[in-house]
Parts: structure tokens; C-alpha cells; sequence
């Protein structure tokens, strides 16, 4: 992929829609536990809704990768920025989904998400740079590299990889799943 400040841009953007989307689920969270089902209902259609944003964003994102990104001078122009762009740094999504479907075949195709995650985590310890293994600052229970593997689920999910009818907290691996990793 061809590094430049177009996608440092998108990294960026998707991160805070991950930001935000991680508010959306403590305050439905906290709606539930309050029993309050009326706001945790309009929670859940807004997070449907950033979802569907967040997945326009990567399709630009794709269609900026494909068409324009071979196009830009490799000369790169000076200007002034803040910190956040190096948020483009972390590890990408889809590096994360063959130590999923890896580690959901090792717990026997399908598993809870905290079991998962501890395997993809022994998978990619080597390869999680500083900036993945930093607590989120929307939750500081939560490490970047967890979230990311939380959307790549969810990227997965919509691509048929992974079931998206398993109950809440469960990830499980589906037939393409399974063709894809064996291709691999």
C-alpha cells in the first residue's frame, strides 16, 4: 500500500469513528444495565448507522488505494501537522484476519471473543508495534490492537468469513472462512 497523507487521513477518520462507535457502546451498555431500552434502542441505530458509514469510508478509502494513490509524486510536501496523524501507524485491519480464523479453528470454530482475542494476541505480539498496544482514549480498559481486531470481525462478518447470526460475545468461523484460510 502506498504510504501517503491521503491515507494517514482515512487511518485517521476510521480511528475516530472507532472512537466514537466505542462511546456508543459504553452508553448502550450503561442503558441496558439501566434498563433504560428506549435510549439503548436509539444507541443501537446509531451505532447501525455509523457502521455504515464507517463502511463508506473504507470503500473511498479502497477506491482512493486502487485509482488515485499510484498518481501522487513521490516527492512529499512539508506542512505543518498535528500529532494525530501518526495514528496511521497502527496495525492495519486486515492483518488481523488470518490470526482470527487461525485461532477460531484452534478453539474449535467457534469461541467467546475474549478467548479469541487472547490467541490472535499470542499470534501477533511480534508484530503489534507501540502504538497498537496503547489504551484507547475513549476506554483505557481497552488497547488499540483489540479494537482494530473487534472491526476487522466486524469487516469479516460482512464479507461471510464469520457468522454474523452468533450470540452476542461469540465469534464464529463460517464454509468461506474456512476456504479463505486454506488458501492462504
Amino acid at each position: 500500500m502506498n504510504k501517503n497523507e491521503v491515507n494517514t487521513a482515512f487511518e485517521i477518520l476510521l480511528e475516530e469513528i472507532e472512537e466514537v462507535f466505542n462511546l456508543l457502546s459504553q452508553e448502550g451498555e450503561g442503558a441496558f444495565k439501566e434498563q433504560n431500552f428506549e435510549k439503548a434502542k436509539e444507541l443501537i441505530e446509531n451505532g447501525e448507522r455509523l457502521k455504515s458509514f464507517r463502511e463508506k469510508v473504507k470503500a473511498l478509502q479502497t477506491e482512493w488505494q486502487n485509482i488515485f494513490s499510484s498518481k501522487i509524486p513521490k516527492y512529499k510536501v512539508k506542512r505543518k501537522t498535528k500529532e494525530k496523524l501518526k495514528r496511521g501507524l497502527r496495525t492495519p485491519e486486515s492483518d488481523f484476519f488470518l490470526p482470527i480464523l487461525q485461532s477460531l479453528i484452534e478453539l474449535g470454530g467457534k469461541a467467546k471473543m475474549k478467548d479469541v482475542l487472547q490467541k490472535v494476541y499470542d499470534k501477533m505480539k511480534n508484530k503489534l508495534n507501540t502504538y497498537d498496544l496503547q489504551s484507547l482514549s475513549s476506554d483505557a480498559k481497552s488497547k488499540r490492537w483489540q479494537n482494530t481486531a473487534q472491526w476487522a470481525r466486524n469487516t469479516m462478518v460482512n464479507e461471510g468469513l464469520l457468522k454474523s447470526d452468533s450470540p452476542w460475545g461469540i465469534w464464529e468461523i463460517t464454509d468461506k472462512g474456512r476456504r479463505y484460510l486454506e488458501s492462504k
